[in-house]
C-alpha cells in the first residue's frame, strides 16, 4: 500500500512502541502534524523547542525507553541543541526529528534553513538526512537502534519537506544489520574471572559506579554484588539511587561535593572497582593526584571510555547487566570470607561516614536553610513514589546531598553538560510517563528562569509537576566561587531583581505558594503536593549558604572544605 511520507514516519514511530512525543509544529513539518491528528500517539505541545528535548530526555531517564522529539526546521531545530548535547554528554537515548527544506533547497540559504545535522554532528550518536521516502521506515528503525543499543544516546533524524509528502509502497524494514557498527554486550569471561580473582586480593576494595549503571537497568545485580563482597560502594551524581541512600555499605556521592568517606575512600584504595564511569573531572580532580596507590578495573559497555582519562588495569568491555551477572555467579562457588576480610576497612570507612557525615548549621531566627527545604520534601514524599529532577547550581548539589533515594530512575539530573533550564521540563517529561506519582523539580531561582515557559506546558495537559525554588536572589554556584575564590568580587550574580514567582504561577494558570520562614515550609509542601495541580513554591532561603563538602577545582582531597 502507497503511503506519504509522513504516515510512514507514524507507523514506523508505533512499531518501536512510541506513545508520547514532544514537541511543536511548524511550517516544513505540518504534512507530519496533520498525519499526528488521526494518530494513536500522545504529542504534548510545548513552548520552546529546548523544551521539547529535556522533556523527551527525562522521559527517557524516567522509564528507561526511548524519548521523542518532533521540531520544525531552521530556529525550531537549532533550539534543540542545548537539549541534545545535555543527552549527549549523560548517555541518554532521544530520538529528534527535525524538519529540513525541499530536498532540492538545501544548500541554497532557503527560508529557516539550517544545517543541523553539521551542528549536532559533536553532540549526537548518529545523525540522519533522509534524501529518499522510500528509505524512512529503515532510517526510523535504525535511528531506535542506535539509540539505545550499546552506549546509549541521541539521534537526529532530519526529515525534508518533499520527503514527508510523496507517496511510495510502505515496506515494513527488517533487521537491522549495520556493517561498521557492533557494540559489544557479553562481556569476556576471562576478563571477568581476572577482575573477580583481584577482587579477591584487595585488602581496601572500593566501588566506584556511575550512571551506566542504571542506563543498564544493573541495579538489583549491583545490590547482589555489594551484600555479597561487602566492598564500600560510592556513586557519582548520575548514579544516585542505584544504591539505596540506607545501606549500610553506601558511602554517599563522591566528587566535587561529595562525602569526605567517600572521596577518602577512593584516595586510600587498594582497588578501585569503576563500573559504568567514565572518570571526569568532577571525579578525579587533579588527575596526576588521583589513583596513585591502586590498581583499577574498568567495566564499560564503550570501549573508548576505558583508560580515556585514567588508565585501567584490567578493562573489561560489555554491558554492565551481563557483566554484573556474571560477577555475581562467581561467588557461588567462592569460599573466601568477605566480610571479615574487609571489616577492618569497612570500620575504617564508618568512621568517616560518621565523623562527616553531610551537615549544615541550623538557624536560630527561622531563616529557611536550603538543606533542611530538600529535607522536608524527602519526609513528606514518603510512599507517593516519587521522582525528583533538578535545575543546575546549588540547589543541584543539595537535593544530590540530601535527598533519600531509594530506588534508581528516580533522580534526573544534568550531569556532564549542566544545564541550567533542565528540571522543569525533564519534570513534565517524567510526569507525562507517570502521571500519577509524585514528580517534584528542584531549582534555584536563577534556573527556573530558564524554561519557565514550559509551566503553560504543565497546565494544559494536566501535568501536576511540583517545583520547589530554593530562592536565595542569585547565580548561587557562581556567588560561592565568588565569595571563595574571587575575594567576594561579586560580578553580575545578583538576581534580587527576579519576578514574584507566586504571581507568575499564577498567570499561567498554576498555584504559587511562598515560605518565607523555616516555620511556613512544611505546610506549603504538604500543600503543593496534594493539590492535583501544578504548583510552584518560592522558598526564600538563606542567601549566602553555600554547599559544602567541596573540593575546589582542579584540587585533590586533601583540599577538601567540609563547612
Amino acid at each position: 500500500m502507497k503511503l506519504s511520507g509522513s504516515r510512514i514516519l507514524i507507523e514506523s514511530l508505533k512499531a518501536e512502541g512510541v506513545d508520547t512525543i514532544f514537541g511543536l509544529p511548524g511550517g516544513v513539518v505540518l504534512p507530519l502534524y496533520d498525519a499526528l491528528y488521526d494518530a494513536d500517539i500522545k504529542h504534548i505541545l510545548v513552548r520552546h523547542e529546548q523544551g521539547a528535548a529535556h522533556m523527551a530526555d527525562g522521559y527517557s531517564r524516567a522509564t528507561g525507553r526511548c524519548g521523542v522529539a518532533l521540531v520544525t526546521s531552521g530556529p525550531g531545530a537549532t533550539n534543540t541543541v542545548t537539549g541534545i548535547a545535555t543527552a549527549y554528554m549523560d548517555s541518554i537515548p532521544m530520538v529528534v526529528f527535525t524538519g529540513q527544506v525541499n530536498s532540492n533547497l538545501i544548500g541554497n540559504d532557503a527560508f529557516q534553513e539550517a544545517d543541523i545535522i553539521g551542528m549536532t554532528r559533536p553532540c549526537t550518536k548518529h545523525s540522519y538526512l533522509v534524501r529518499d521516502t522510500r528509505e524512512l521506515a529503515q532510517t526510523v528503525k535504525e535511528a531506535f537502534y542506535i539509540a539505545m543499543s550499546g552506549k546509549p544516546g541521541p539521534v537526529v533524524v532530519d526529515l525534508p519537506r518533499d520527503v514527508l509528502v510523496k507517496e511510495v509502497e510502505y515496506v515494513v524494514p527488517g533487521k537491522v544489520l549495520l556493517r561498521s557498527y557492533h557494540p559489544t554486550v557479553e562481556g569476556h569471561m576471562a576478563q571477568v574471572k581476572k577482575a573477580f580473582e583481584r577482587i579477591k586480593e584487595a585488602k581496601r576494595p572500593v566501588l566506584y559506579v556511575g550512571g551506566g549503571m542504571i542506563l543498564a537497568n544493573a541495579s538489583a545485580e549491583l545490590l547482589k554484588f555489594v551484600d555479597a563482597s561487602k566492598i564500600p560502594v560510592t556513586t557519582t551524581l548520575m548514579a544516585l539511587g542505584s544504591v539505596p541512600t540506607s545501606n549500610p555499605f553506601f558511602l554517599g556521592m563522591l566528587g566535587m561535593h561529595g562525602t569526605y568517606a567517600a572521596n577518602m575512600a577512593m584516595h586510600e584504595t587498594d582497588l578501585m572497582i569503576a563500573f559504568g564511569a567514565r572518570f571526569d573531572d568532577r571525579v578525579t580532580g587533579r588527575l596526576d593526584a588521583f589513583a596513585q596507590n591502586c590498581d583499577i578495573i574498568h567495566v564499560d559497555v564503550d570501549p573508548t571510555s576505558i583508560s580515556k582519562n585514567v588508565t585501567a588495569h584490567i578493562p573489561v568491555v560489555g554491558d554492565l547487566l551481563d557483566v554484573m551477572k556474571k560477577l555475581n555467579g562467581l561467588f557461588g562457588g567462592d569460599k573466601t570470607d568477605w566480610d571479615g576480610k574487609h571489616r577492618e576497612w569497612n570500620k575504617t570507612v564508618d568512621e568517616w561516614k560518621s565523623l562527616y557525615p553531610y551537615r549544615y548549621e541550623k538557624s536560630d531566627a527561622g531563616v529557611i536553610k536550603p538543606q533542611y527545604v530538600v529535607e522536608q520534601i524527602c519526609k513528606l514524599a514518603i510512599g507517593r513514589e516519587a521522582i525528583y529532577t533538578t535545575e543546575v547550581g546549588q540547589a543541584q548539589m543539595w537535593a544530590a546531598q540530601f535527598l533519600t533515594l531509594d530506588a534508581p530512575r528516580t533522580f534526573l539530573t544534568s550531569g556532564g553538560l549542566g544545564t541550567m533550564g533542565y528540571g522543569l521540563p525533564a519534570a513534565i517529561g517524567a510526569q507525562a510517563a507517570y502521571p500519577d506519582r509524585l514528580v517534584v523539580d528542584i531549582a534555584g531561582d536563577g534556573s527556573i528562569q530558564m524554561n519557565i515557559q514550559e509551566l503553560a506546558t504543565a497546565v494544559q495537559y494536566g501535568l501536576n509537576v511540583k517545583v520547589a525554588i530554593l530562592n536565595n536572589g542569585c547565580l548561587g554556584m557562581v556567588r560561592q566561587w565568588q565569595e571563595l575564590f574571587f575575594k567576594k568580587r561579586y560580578s553580575h550574580s545578583d538576581l534580587r531583581s527576579g519576578p514574584d514567582f507566586v504571581k507568575l504561577a499564577d498567570a499561567y494558570g498554576a498555584v504559587g505558594l511562598r515560605a518565607t520562614k523555616e516555620s511556613e515550609v512544611r505546610d506549603v509542601l504538604k500543600e503543593a503536593f496534594d493539590v492535583k495541580r501544578p504548583v510552584v513554591m518560592d522558598f526564600v532561603v538563606e542567601r549566602e549558604e553555600k554547599v559544602f563538602p567541596m573540593v575546589p577545582g582542579g584540587g585533590t582531597v586533601k583540599d577538601i572544605i567540609l563547612l
